[in-house]
């Protein structure tokens, strides 16, 4: 049965539920499985190019309250050795599970990093960003200078929803960097395919997430398998 794109994300299943992997390839969804091993069943989208490529998508804000909630207590889990002082959540879909995150931590407020340009930003405070889901339309990432008090000397985190490419990451970090600041942990919802490993090299083994999906292959059937 096809599901409606409004259907995914909406429920955690439990393990088994969906065929991890079918020999004959995915058809309209991607099972990734959670820590406990239950499963998100994710939509397959094909990537602008010649249809021959597509990644299993996660769109944090269209998910069910379960569902976000499931992924951020996930991700407290793998937080909890780093004993983070401050999350930081970068915009826009990070800043959902960020705001959970800090909440499950037992903290105060979490800083949010931003799109949107105030008349106090500072260009030393801000790096060019760009992103798998909008590779024709390059952001700019701001770090609010009134937040540096909150975070110099304290123990930081970064939330995202996704790591792909890792290019919008590293533009992140490199935003960080010009304060001075190095994060103990990044942590995203998933992590898409493998192409982030080169540009995140450094920071590969602060880098976690409670989700893994692999970048897709279209098979001459017209279902998808991971690609080589």
């Amino acid at each position: 049965m096809s599901l409606l794109p409004h259907h995914f994300w909406q429920t955690i299943d439990p393990a088994g539920t969906h065929d991890e992997a079918p020999t004959d390839g995915y058809v309209h969804g991607y099972p990734a499985a959670l820590p406990d091993n239950s499963q998100l069943l994710l939509p397959i989208r094909v990537l602008p190019g010649d249809g021959t490529t597509a990644v299993a998508s996660l769109i944090v804000n269209q998910a069910s309250f379960a569902v976000e909630d499931a992924l951020s207590s996930a991700i407290v889990d793998l937080l909890i050795s780093h004993q983070p002082d401050v999350i930081i959540g970068v915009p826009t879909l990070g800043l959902t599970l960020a705001n959970n995150v800090a909440r499950r931590l037992g903290h105060d407020r979490m800083v949010a990093l931003g799109t949107s340009r105030k008349f106090w930003y500072q260009d030393e405070l801000s790096a060019p960003m760009s992103s798998i889901t909008s590779p024709t339309h390059q952001k700019t990432i701001f770090l609010d200078p009134r937040s540096l008090p909150l975070l110099v000397g304290r123990r930081v985190v970064v939330v995202d929803d996704v790591i792909s490419s890792g290019t919008s990451m590293a533009a992140v970090l490199n935003l960080l960097a010009r304060a001075d600041i190095a994060p103990v942990a990044i942590a995203v919802a998933m992590l898409q395919g493998t192409r982030w490993h080169e540009p995140l090299t450094q920071w590969r083994d602060r880098i976690t997430a409670p989700l893994a999906s692999p970048r897709l292959a279209k098979t001459p059937s017209g279902h998808w398998l991971p690609a080589l």
